[in-house]
């Protein structure tokens, strides 16, 4: 998979597999229509390679190849944290229906038989490239509120603090400063100054001109 396979990273990506040159060629043509980038592989294991490297939006794949069959090769994908999310429609001339099954039970969203028609693959393809950006959304929205709430989570609830010196007691049961706690568990930087009153007790002399300059 080079520069030239991948030419705008703003469009889905579509792994082709197959081990006939002339159907990945018929086959890239009417998706380019749709201005998809694409990638061809001729066996199984250039297929798994290529994701290792590039982890496209669709894998078109077919059944019958030489080294590493659809099944196995499926199965590989979604047995992998990496790629266990690419939705996966297999190609194939194989039509019993035990193989249809069997290509849904190894982790295939979808199960297409040549000869195929173009329209119904065009609009397969589409569908299932738009799922998984809604999937992908969806788990970034969950992400990110997670992370919100957990930073929600550090500053809530009851904290347990001295009366006397105003140290926090954390989890573990160690007492810190204040200014210590906050920083530990928010984003927040304190910077020190201090109170009118404190000005007052500690620099009374002072304090109208420190007071004065501070406002």
């Amino acid at each position: 998979m080079d520069d030239n396979t991948i030419k705008d990273i703003d469009k889905p990506l579509v792994l082709i597999v197959d081990d006939v040159p002339k159907n990945l060629q018929v086959l890239g043509n009417i998706l380019r229509k749709k201005d998809y980038n694409i990638a061809a592989a001729t066996s199984g294991k250039q297929a798994l390679d290529m994701v290792e490297k590039v982890l496209p939006d669709l894998i078109l794949l077919d059944i019958m190849m030489p080294d590493i069959d659809g099944f196995q090769v499926c199965e590989k994908l979604k047995g992998s944290k990496r790629s266990k999310d690419i939705p996966v429609i297999f190609l194939t001339a194989k039509t019993g229906t035990e193989d249809i099954v069997k290509g849904f039970e190894v982790g295939a969203v979808d199960y297409l038989t040549k000869p195929f028609n173009s329209a119904e693959l065009l609009a397969r393809a589409h569908t299932h490239i738009e799922l998984k950006k809604a999937r992908d959304k969806e788990r970034e929205l969950i992400f990110k509120l997670k992370d919100a709430l957990t930073k929600v989570k550090q500053l809530s609830g009851l904290v347990p603090i001295c009366s006397r010196c105003k140290k926090i007691r954390d989890d573990e049961g160690y007492w810190q400063r204040v200014e210590e706690y906050i920083e530990m568990h928010s984003e927040a930087q304190l910077t020190h100054s201090l109170c009118p009153e404190c000005v007052i007790k500690l620099f009374p002399e002072m304090s109208d001109e420190i007071l004065e300059e501070a406002e």
